[in-house]
């Protein structure tokens, strides 16, 4: 996946500036695809100059103009291309993972301390994903949400960054609970 797909993708929710692009990789798209405010910039200009995006210029008075993008029918046209090719299998490159995997071998309280800062990390990501979920959801029940809702897209994405933060919390609170159990059984010996 390139970040223009990831970029049309936030696009798909309407109009919006680079920083509410910016803010919308923030809020969801992050769950996925990971991309730097400046990067997102490029990019837009790259679409634009490939006709996938459209901009406008706002006038505004007491701030600087922005320009506002949407897709466009081409856009559009790349997301169904892309949308039908088969998607490649996702995999772990985690450098926390790196450092248990050499859990014999180095300062293990310093290893419990970096999992127990990922898990609160993780607790964080959790509630805003909570969060998001219930604001999308409005007063329906998820189960109604997700057959009558308008936009479900953004709203399986986001139950995927939960479930996937909710697997994280739970192996970094593992991981380190097995450490610490370590620990005093050597110290007991």
């Amino acid at each position: 996946m390139a970040l223009r797909h990831a970029a049309l993708a936030a696009l798909l929710e309407g109009e919006l500036s680079g920083y509410q692009l910016a803010k919308a990789f923030d809020l969801g798209v992050a769950n996925f695809w990971h991309a730097q405010p400046q990067q997102l910039y490029a990019e837009l200009k790259r679409l634009e100059e490939d006709g996938l995006v459209e901009g406008r210029e706002i006038v505004q008075e007491s701030r600087p103009n922005k320009r506002l993008f949407r897709v466009t029918d081409a856009g559009l046209a790349e997301l169904e291309s892309f949308t039908a090719a088969v998607a490649k299998p996702s995999f772990i490159r985690d450098d926390l993972l790196v450092k248990v995997q050499a859990a014999d071998h180095v300062d293990t309280r310093t290893l419990i301390a970096r999992l127990t800062e990922r898990a609160a990390a993780a607790r964080a990501r959790i509630e805003l994903f909570g969060n998001l979920l219930r604001t999308m959801r409005g007063d329906r029940t998820e189960e109604e949400f997700l057959l009558h809702g308008d936009r479900v897209g953004p709203y399986l994405t986001c139950t995927r960054g939960l479930a996937f933060e909710e697997g994280n919390r739970d192996w970094c609170e593992r991981a380190a609970g097995v450490l610490r159990e370590r620990e005093r059984a050597r110290a007991r010996d």
